[in-house]
């Protein structure tokens, strides 16, 4: 058997160029021009050499350091992204921010197991832990 170099790897990814649409249905871009943009929580693959980033049919190619608010670019439409591993406590966002997280179903267990060590927490489909009384937040639906 042969192990892979890269293995897949639940990350965090956030469009910073606007124009990613949410591939789960909610059918809304992102407007990811300012500091926050339309974020997810979900599993990775890595090209052979792990130079690419595979998610959701896109792929993605490090900006090398010369982005503004991202490190990663759509190798298709070259929008960009800031996309790292996730964080123990929750703080993905490379601007901080309470707007929530969708949470990819595959990697939700794991995401609230594994990463943030709070299993009682695995039915939430996104990070944030009161959307509903804060009038300001967006979640996808919004966006």
């Amino acid at each position: 058997m042969v192990t892979q170099k890269f293995p897949p790897r639940i990350m965090y990814i956030e469009c910073k160029g606007g124009g990613f649409v949410d591939p789960y249905g909610y059918g809304q871009e992102s407007k990811g021009n300012g500091l926050h943009g339309t974020a997810r929580i979900g599993r990775v693959t890595f090209s052979r050499t792990g130079s690419t980033l595979h998610y959701n049919g896109k792929s993605f190619q490090s900006l090398k350091g010369s982005g503004f608010k991202a490190n990663y670019y759509d190798v298709e439409t070259g929008e960009q992204y800031w996309i790292s591993g996730p964080r123990r406590d929750g703080t993905d966002r490379l601007y901080k921010s309470d707007w929530p997280v969708e949470i990819d179903e595959d990697v939700r267990e794991e995401y609230w197991t594994d990463i943030r060590k709070k299993p009682e927490w695995k039915t939430r489909t996104n990070t944030s832990l009161s959307t509903m009384s804060r009038p300001n937040a967006t979640s996808l639906t919004r966006l």
